[in-house]
């Protein structure tokens, strides 16, 4: 990639720099290291397009590597939700990896580092070793079994990875500084007991390396050469790199660990922990909710990966953290679903239309346009008879000169069909209007070519037909969250901004194309929004949710053009 051809971000001049300096470009190689202990977010996906657009950029290979070194938190479910999330974005890893294929490797590390004196077998317990930690102002002392021998800590640490102590008895300790003003550095751990099973290595192990510790080796190991992560982990580099200094080999790529800004969404959490709150309480149906801000929620919403994409490229990437307003994400897949979603007619509040001048029994398979965007979609036939569905906002009895739709004694046009001017109502008892009683300009049929059907008329109105529509259960979404920042109010438990109205489900009159939609198919209902099959679908009941409405709420798209 040449600096001519587009402007670089930080972290795109990190790369261009270090090539100048003598990195071979066939040595750049990047990861993206999730760790399977949920399912990821939206947060996770600017890192995906990151790290996989680089590799793109840069045409070099991109690791898939799971930190799964919990195995308390971690299972198979989420490293196969992982992998079909990355996938559906579109971009392939170079090499599927774990951390867990690299615990021989770390182990005898491990040992190294006690034999050379830069490790060691603790036994106080956490309230101990928090005590003498430390604070940030004030340094750290050492453990009473820092000096253990050489010896001693190598038979404790065997004895740790054979299952002969229990849980939080031992740990083994780097031998760093307990005065560093970096507390990280206050001689982190290494190594803890956990007896878990773990989804992978079963049973083989009952020590588990701690992240710090895991992290970078594995990067050394698939000789990753840059390591980029999120800004939280910039006190971590200090040890990223004294791990490194250990076992560096001047022969080969020393992977470099550099910090980006985390792109926070208006109205969301992405915490996986408040993820699964979320899940185990009940309060969504699950991970993949489309109210929840993970990928695979959006995925059941109707968000194409192409808008995800283009919502990270938009964002781009920063130093600072922010709050993203969740509208740019919106205006993202409304911009890439007006291309590409075919129109459909549906009607989700409706009441019955009657033209009293059609003949009874008629029916007419009228063609109507599938995009205004893309005439390759070409046309469908949509039924048309006397009685049909119109959506009840679309009539008024009474109304002023800005109401363009229907009103008694005034004229729209029906989508794709004919011009009708309004004459009567019938409402019942409670003086709720039940019909609407309207004639037709038989001439004024669209694309007929006559005289009347170049009539212009103020407002066009979409509608089904009664006797063909298809019922289908449509569920509309609004924000999952009240607060735009939930979580910014620590004193309040961000449960406490749920939204109670997040979801509405109705009833809903589709035209009849709409019979044989599947499961992730995706479609404009013309003036109402973009709407998607979910997955709860059978051939019995549709089901629909609303993926985005049509309107551009996005106030600094509207300021800026």
């Amino acid at each position: 990639m040449s600096t001519e051809e587009k402007s670089l971000n930080f972290i795109e001049q990190i790369i261009e720099d270090d090539l100048k300096n003598g990195l071979s470009k066939d040595k750049l190689r990047f990861r993206f290291p999730p760790e399977p202990n949920g399912y990821l977010h939206v947060g996770h996906a600017s890192a995906i397009c990151l790290n996989f657009g680089l590799g793109i950029d840069y045409q070099a290979p991109v690791n898939l590597r799971f930190d799964d070194t919990n195995p308390a938190k971690e299972e198979q479910e989420y490293v196969d939700a992982i992998k079909r999330d990355v996938e559906w974005l579109g971009y392939k890893w170079a090499n599927e990896c774990y951390a867990s294929d690299y615990f021989q490797e770390l182990y005898d590390w491990a040992i190294e580092f006690i034999k050379k004196g830069k490790a060691y077998v603790d036994s106080q317990s956490s309230e101990e070793m928090a005590k003498q930690k430390g604070t940030p102002t004030t340094p750290g002392t050492d453990s009473p079994y820092r000096n253990r021998s050489v010896e001693e800590n190598l038979d404790l640490f065997e004895r740790m990875k054979n299952g002969e102590f229990e849980e939080g008895t031992h740990i083994l300790r780097a031998k760093i500084d307990m005065a560093s003003s970096n507390m990280l550095m206050r001689d982190p751990i290494m190594y803890r007991i956990l007896k878990k099973h773990h989804h992978r290595t079963g049973d083989k192990w009952c020590i588990y390396p701690m992240y710090d510790w895991a992290h970078g080796e594995s990067d050394y190991l698939e000789q990753i050469s840059h390591s980029f992560c999120t800004l939280e982990f910039l006190p971590h580099r200090e040890l990223y790199d004294w791990f490194l200094d250990q076992i560096y080999d001047s022969n080969k790529v020393r992977p470099k660990q550099r910090e980006f800004a985390r792109r926070n969404l208006s109205h969301t959490v992405v915490s996986k922990r408040k993820l699964l709150q979320l899940v185990q309480e009940g309060h969504v149906t699950g991970w993949d909710d489309p109210r929840m801000s993970t990928i695979s929620g959006m995925r059941r919403r109707g968000y194409t990966p192409a808008s995800i994409r283009n919502f990270a490229k938009t964002i781009g990437i920063a130093k600072r953290t922010n709050l993203i307003d969740v509208s740019l994400l919106e205006f993202c897949v409304r911009e890439d679903l007006n291309k590409t979603a075919p129109r459909v007619m549906a009607v989700l509040n409706p009441v019955k239309l009657v033209i009293t001048n059609y003949p009874e029994g008629k029916v007419e398979e009228l063609d109507a346009e599938n995009s205004q965007e893309d005439a390759s979609l070409g046309f469908r036939k949509v039924p048309f008879s006397r009685e049909l569905y119109i959506e009840r906002e679309d009539f008024q009895e009474e109304a002023n000169k800005k109401f363009f739709r229907l009103t008694l004694g005034t004229e729209v046009r029906l989508k794709n069909a004919y011009i009708i001017k309004g004459e009567s109502v019938i409402k019942d008892a409670d003086g709720n209007i039940t019909e609407i009683h309207c004639a037709y300009d038989e001439d004024s049929r669209s694309g007929s070519g006559t005289e009347a059907s170049q009539r212009k008329v103020k407002g066009t109105i979409h509608w089904v037909s009664t006797a063909h529509a298809i019922e289908a259960e449509v569920r509309v979404y609004d924000r999952l969250f009240t607060h735009e920042s939930p979580d910014g109010d620590k004193e309040v438990d961000f449960k406490e901004y749920i939204n109670p109205n997040s979801l509405e489900i109705i009833k809903g009159y589709l035209e009849p194309s709409l019979a044989s939609a599947k499961d992730g198919d995706r479609f404009q209902f013309q003036r109402l929004g973009y709407f998607c099959v979910d997955k709860d679908s059978s051939s019995e009941k549709l089901v629909f949710n609303k993926t985005v409405g049509l309107k551009d709420t996005w106030a600094k798209i509207e300021s800026k053009e």
